[in-house]
């Protein structure tokens, strides 16, 4: 009888323990892809057997098209921009789009106002100006911690309805980890005084991204949708539905002034910080600004470049489109070489960008299919036993299922997914679109609960001040206060801008 060398039982052994490796494997990612299998089994269900008679099948497709990207948005068992691919190959597929049609669908001015946005956002991030901005805050604020707070937020808020919360979160970190280290070099020690100063940059943006289109993805979303859902050329009256810049701030920048002091009243009843006044910190950051000398002349050149382009947002975006002005703005930045190319390539998240894209065109399809007024009508259905379906009582159920939503995906995703639902539900309801479009893409801002609600909660959270419980403790209050406000808002002040 032929014995296997101890080289072959070696090898034997290798394979042996290999193959068992290789299986764990493939039950690791089997598991760690379990959502999107979850996901295409739910789809296949619905598409089979779910058939309701007043909606057709290319509403179903849609519609289970939507459910399917819901859950991967929650779950993220595949990076994101691969859903964004998955809906542009299922819009062929499924609904026998050409594909022509669907690629012209993909890019909107609104689209092209996104991508401008970032591009702009990492310009502005590359001047590298965090240090002047917290002298300046502490300079008009003095030395208080409760005003410095203040100051942060309302800088925050400012710069974010303009440029973005995610790039203001990124910009205004560095300058609240620079407070908090001058204070103290010991984290624990100034733990509540982190909270105050970091939660003042995450919702201070987050509350004012909802000021101006230019604030956040889902703005010029809902300005997308009211276009195509409503505006025709050849009726004059619906020119109504064309949201210009100006006019979209006199909605909702109002509601970010309000929220302001408010913010900043919850986080102190909240967190009580360790120090009342920061004079120690203010010492050293003045001795570090004076260190880098006056500002540069590209500096100078950038600001005002900012500037130009929110002239253009406010006077010609109308005319031009809102995402013309924002390309326009990056290209000035990289001919006057404040910025290079390598840098927007680099710093823009594209994926980012070919997400939305989806998402709006996927929108666009729940109006055209049909399913957008389904849905809409059997909302309305579950709304009516409880005297919701109009009214305040809708509003309110629009603001938290938003409120739910933008908690657990993105909120230029929510208000992708739940535009066309909502408008809808505004033509069954015999309410303003107008007023449910606000309500949805104002209450998308209300991400205070989760780590990943918001990008800018997510960057101040990898501070490393900051527990996933903070969000809990302290975002239920800010959820209520919000909610309260944009009501009040809806109903007081809104019907006088009709």
């Amino acid at each position: 009888m032929n014995v296997p060398s101890w080289t072959t039982r070696l090898r034997n052994q290798s394979t042996v323990r290999m193959k068992a490796i290789g299986g764990h494997l493939h039950l690791y990612y089997f598991w760690e892809k379990r959502w999107l299998f979850i996901a295409l089994a739910i789809g296949v269900i619905m598409l089979n057997f779910f058939k309701p008679t007043d909606l057709s099948y290319p509403g179903i497709a849609v519609l289970t098209m939507s459910v399917v990207a819901t859950i991967l948005f929650v779950t993220e068992p595949v990076p994101l921009p691969t859903v964004a691919l998955m809906i542009v190959v299922a819009q062929v597929t499924l609904l026998g789009i050409d594909s022509t049609d669907v690629a012209k669908s993909l890019m909107t001015d609104s689209v092209l106002f996104i991508m401008g946005s970032l591009m702009l956002a990492v310009a502005v991030v590359k001047q590298k100006l965090d240090k002047r901005i917290a002298w300046l805050i502490v300079q008009i604020t003095g030395t208080r911690t409760s005003s410095i707070c203040f100051g942060i937020a309302l800088v925050s808020g400012i710069l974010a309805s303009f440029v973005g919360e995610h790039t203001v979160a990124a910009m205004m970190l560095p300058v609240g980890i620079t407070l908090i280290s001058l204070t103290s070099d010991e984290p624990r020690s100034v733990r509540n005084l982190a909270a105050v100063v970091l939660f003042s940059i995450s919702y201070g943006a987050s509350i004012a991204g909802i000021g101006t289109p230019s604030g956040g993805a889902r703005n010029a979303i809902m300005i997308g949708y009211w276009k195509e859902f409503f505006y025709n050329p050849n009726i004059p009256e619906t020119s109504v539905y064309l949201i210009d810049y100006l006019s979209w701030m006199k909605y909702a920048y109002p509601i970010f002034l309000i929220q302001l002091p408010l913010l900043t009243l919850i986080l102190f009843w909240t967190f009580r910080p360790e120090y009342r006044d920061l004079s120690r910190a203010v010492v050293k950051l003045r001795a570090q600004v004076e260190s880098e000398g006056s500002m540069k002349l590209a500096d100078w050149v950038a600001i005002l470049i900012f500037f130009l382009v929110l002239l253009g947002w406010i006077s010609v975006s109308g005319q031009l489109g809102m995402g013309t002005v924002a390309v326009a703005g990056a290209a000035a930045f990289l001919i006057t070489g404040l910025v290079r190319w390598e840098d927007i390539n680099s710093g823009v998240n594209w994926g980012v960008i070919l997400l939305y894209a989806a998402a709006i065109s996927l929108g666009l399809q729940m109006k055209e299919t049909g399913a957008a007024a389904w849905v809409a009508q059997s909302f309305l259905h579950v709304l009516s036993p409880f005297g919701a379906e109009s009214g305040v009582g809708l509003w309110a159920a629009v603001s938290l299922l938003t409120t739910g939503v933008t908690n657990t995906m993105s909120n230029g995703a929510a208000v992708a997914v739940l535009g066309p639902i909502v408008l809808k539900l505004a033509v069954f309801a015999d309410e303003s679109p107008i007023i449910l479009g606000y309500i949805t893409a104002v209450s998308s801002a209300f991400a205070y609960l989760t780590v990943v609600g918001t990008p800018a909660c997510t960057i101040v959270y990898a501070s490393g001040y900051l527990k996933a419980t903070d969000f809990l403790r302290v975002g239920w209050k800010m959820v209520i206060m919000s909610s309260v406000i944009i009501l009040l808002t809806a109903g007081i002040y809104w019907p006088f801008l009709d």
